[in-house]
Parts: C-alpha cells; sequence; structure tokens
C-alpha cells in the first residue's frame, strides 16, 4: 500500500503551518494547496475532464483541463506541471492567471489558475478520468447554467472569473 499523500496547511496568507495526511486535511477542512490548469485547443475550445467513478471527491463530474493539490514542498508552477504529465499527458508552458484564497466555496483550497494551449494528443489517465474533450465556451456557459452540479466546485469558482477576464 502506498504511503498517504503529505500537504501543506497553509493560513490564510497561504504560508506553511506543517504538514498532514491527506485525509486529515480533508477531514479537519484545513486549509491546503491546489493548481488548476485550463487548456484550450487552436480553435479556442477548453478541454475539460470528466472525472473518474474511482475519484473520493466529485466523481463524474467536470472539472479543469488537469489539476490536483500541492504536494507538500511543492510550488503551485510545479504542481501543475505534474498534474498535466500524469493525467493528460502533455507538457506544455504555462500561463499564471489567478490565485484564489481558500474558502469553504473552493474545498479550502489556494488555487492558482493556469493557462496553456495544446491540440494533444492527449494520453488520459484511467484512474482519474473517464474521458477528455474540448467544449466551445458558449456550451460550457450553457451546460453551467443548466445544471452547475454537473461540475467541481473549484470549477464553478475558477471558470466564471476566467470568462469575465480573458477571452482566448
Amino acid at each position: 500500500m502506498e504511503p498517504e499523500e503529505l500537504f501543506d496547511v497553509v493560513d490564510e496568507q497561504d504560508r506553511v503551518l506543517e504538514q498532514l495526511p491527506r485525509s486529515i486535511v480533508h477531514a479537519r477542512k484545513l486549509l491546503h494547496r491546489a493548481a488548476n490548469v485550463f487548456v484550450f485547443n487552436s480553435a479556442g475550445a477548453l478541454l475539460l475532464q470528466f472525472r473518474s467513478a474511482a475519484k473520493d471527491e466529485y466523481p463524474h463530474c467536470y472539472t479543469s483541463s488537469a489539476s490536483g493539490h500541492l504536494s507538500a514542498g511543492e510550488d503551485y508552477a510545479e504542481s501543475a506541471q505534474r498534474e498535466m504529465r500524469e493525467e493528460i499527458g502533455i507538457e506544455e508552458p504555462l500561463e499564471w492567471l489567478v490565485k484564489f484564497p481558500g474558502t469553504p466555496l473552493n474545498a479550502y483550497e489556494h488555487t492558482v489558475l493556469f493557462r496553456t494551449f495544446s491540440d494533444g494528443p492527449f494520453t488520459f489517465d484511467p484512474g482519474e478520468i473517464e474521458r477528455g474533450e474540448f467544449f466551445e465556451l458558449a456550451l460550457i456557459d450553457q451546460m453551467l447554467h443548466e445544471n452547475a452540479e454537473q461540475f467541481t466546485p473549484p470549477f464553478r469558482q475558477l471558470y466564471p472569473w476566467y470568462r469575465e477576464n480573458y477571452s482566448t
């Protein structure tokens, strides 16, 4: 059995307080860190992943192209690159867009959103992702309006911010 992943527990200013196992951080709703990546193709569509049924949080929901918690001692950009490699099989330069503070609305995660561009090919990690596909932004807008619950809470925070501040 693999040892449980360790997270940096942080304060409201994102300063590291201690390191604890993932299960304890989530159970106690402690502030920790996450990185999300929006991958756009050359046509301007956004790659969404549809999370595997095996995921412990938000199975069978759409979310960012790649995302995950920062491991203890890791910085946001390192985590974003690692998650892209592990989840969707690409390495691309990243643009840091915004950082949100951790709140109950985003699962107590200080979250950084990055953007990159790629037409693939992609290799989706079957343990994490049931499928991945590109969506036109207008269709994502409609899907969110019709049923926001089909998206993870972090995505529901990041995507509207993106739509308000950027166009591809």
